[in-house]
C-alpha cells in the first residue's frame, strides 16, 4: 500500500515537472540565466507540491476505517475529528462522555445524532 502511495506521489510530482516545463517552453529563444531561473522556480513549486501529496498520503493512511476502527474510549481530540461529521464540539463530547462500554452509547447519551453517528459506525470501537 504504501510503495503504491510512494509511486503515485511519484508520477504526480513527474507529471507537474512536465507540465512546468511545457509551460516554460516559447517562441523566444532563453538564455542560460533565464532557464536556470525558470528551472528554479518550478523546482520550488515542484518541492511544495510533493509535500502536499506526500502530507495527504500520511493523513490518509492514518485515518479509521472499518478494518482499523478508532478506540473513542482513548483517541485524541485530533483522531476522532478526522472522522467524517465529528467537529471540534463534537469531539469534546465524546471525551467528557468517557468511558463508554459500547459505541451505541454515543446515541443513547445523546453525544451525537443519528446521522453522524451513522457516518461513523463501521470506523469506531470501544475498547477498555
Amino acid at each position: 500500500m504504501q510503495v503504491r502511495a510512494a509511486f503515485f506521489a511519484l508520477l504526480v510530482s513527474a507529471a507537474a515537472m512536465c507540465f512546468n516545463a511545457c509551460s516554460a517552453c516559447n517562441i523566444q529563444p532563453s538564455n542560460p540565466q533565464q532557464v536556470r531561473e525558470k528551472t528554479a522556480e518550478a523546482t520550488a513549486e515542484l518541492k511544495e507540491n510533493a509535500k502536499a501529496v506526500a502530507q495527504g498520503i500520511h493523513e490518509g493512511l492514518a485515518r479509521p476505517t472499518p478494518d482499523k476502527p478508532l478506540n473513542i474510549n482513548n483517541a485524541s481530540k485530533a483522531q476522532l475529528m478526522s472522522l467524517p461529521g465529528i467537529d471540534d464540539a463534537t469531539a469534546d463530547r465524546i471525551i467528557n462522555g468517557r468511558p463508554y462500554s459500547s459505541e451505541h452509547e454515543l446515541l443513547e447519551k445523546r453525544i451525537v445524532s443519528r446521522q453522524q453517528y451513522n457516518q461513523v459506525a463501521d470506523s469506531i470501537t470501544v475498547k477498555r
